[in-house]
């Protein structure tokens, strides 16, 4: 893996300084068509280098405050065993107060991270953007397959569904059809965006399925569906979110990199970050770098998730 995220200077990796944590996930033991996504988090990493770190929409240079490019969770024995261990390590960075994300890696890894968002901030909403439902309970003999990404979130959180246009009949017994928005009503609703944060709580951790976009733009992922999200119209909605609400965290997962195709690697870095200038572009977002140890007080982490609530 890369040393740091982008190729950042040093003074804008470390750790301590930092208020974003980036996390490699390189799994892709579920996956039941194109495999490759474990290859996703290096090819991200590596489009993110060429890349322009000033951002022209909202003139800034979000790198600034700090990337910190973690270890890659590479736990493989089982799918237990790897959302365990994402769990974890999501859950040791939220609690030294910074802004985590994910990279993926199959879908999968979310249910690790949406556990660890789950348990330190109150009202959650899992803000779903993808093409697939992944609401089966277990799939080929786990709990833990890409097919079950968001089914504990459906029990646990505020979910909501945005780009569906793929799912098994069995998973309507399940699904919350008024949270759920899909692609063939977003096509016909020029409102969709506005009733989509209607359904959101303050707080929001958004896990991206980049086969939520349309294959005409991102055909590098692991089971294309057409009939998806363009790029604009993405960005806008995302704007939209992050301006409305207090985004928390986010993950990315389902790029699966093709040799012969790289765009799709340059937009996956772009859409992350984009999200990150999103979350940035004001310095009411900037999050206190006061690193929260084991031993900090819960009166202390009360706070700040109060703090954060009330963004």
């Amino acid at each position: 893996m890369n040393k740091n995220y982008a190729g950042i200077p040093d003074t804008y990796a470390k750790l301590e300084t930092a208020k974003i944590v980036v996390i490699p996930v390189p799994y892709d033991g579920t996956s039941t068509w194109q495999k490759g996504a474990d290859k996703g988090p290096e090819a991200f990493l590596n489009a993110s280098e060429n890349m322009e770190l000033y951002d022209i929409e909202t003139d800034t240079e979000v790198y600034k405050n700090g990337v910190f490019l973690a270890d890659a969770v590479t736990e493989n024995t089982s799918p237990e065993a790897m959302v365990d261990a994402v769990h974890q390590a999501t859950k040791k960075y939220i609690n030294k107060n910074k802004f985590v994300t994910i990279f993926g890696g199959e879908h999968s890894v979310s249910i690790g991270t949406i556990r660890a968002f789950n348990e330190c901030f109150d009202n959650l909403t899992v803000l779903h953007i993808d093409a697939h439902a992944d609401l089966r309970k277990s799939y080929e003999g786990t709990t833990c397959n890409h097919a079950c990404a968001v089914y504990e979130a459906s029990q646990t959180t505020n979910l909501v569904q945005v780009g569906i246009r793929s799912m098994d009949v069995t998973e309507k017994t399940v699904m919350n059809t008024e949270k759920t928005f899909f692609a063939h009503d977003m096509a016909t609703n020029d409102y969709w965006m506005d009733d989509v944060i209607d359904q959101l709580t303050s707080n929001v951790f958004i896990t991206f399925d980049l086969d939520a976009f349309d294959p005409s733009i991102l055909p590098s992922t692991g089971t294309p569906e057409p009939g998806g999200l363009f790029w604009y119209e993405t960005l806008e909605f995302l704007k939209k979110v992050f301006e409305a609400k207090n985004v928390v965290g986010f993950d990315i997962v389902e790029l699966c990199p093709n040799s012969l195709e790289k765009s799709s690697d340059f937009l996956a870095a772009k859409l992350y970050y984009k999200m990150l200038s999103y979350k940035f572009m004001s310095n009411d977002d900037a999050y206190d770098t006061e690193e929260i140890t084991e031993e900090t007080p819960f009166s202390k982490l009360s706070k700040l998730k109060k703090e954060a609530e009330d963004f």
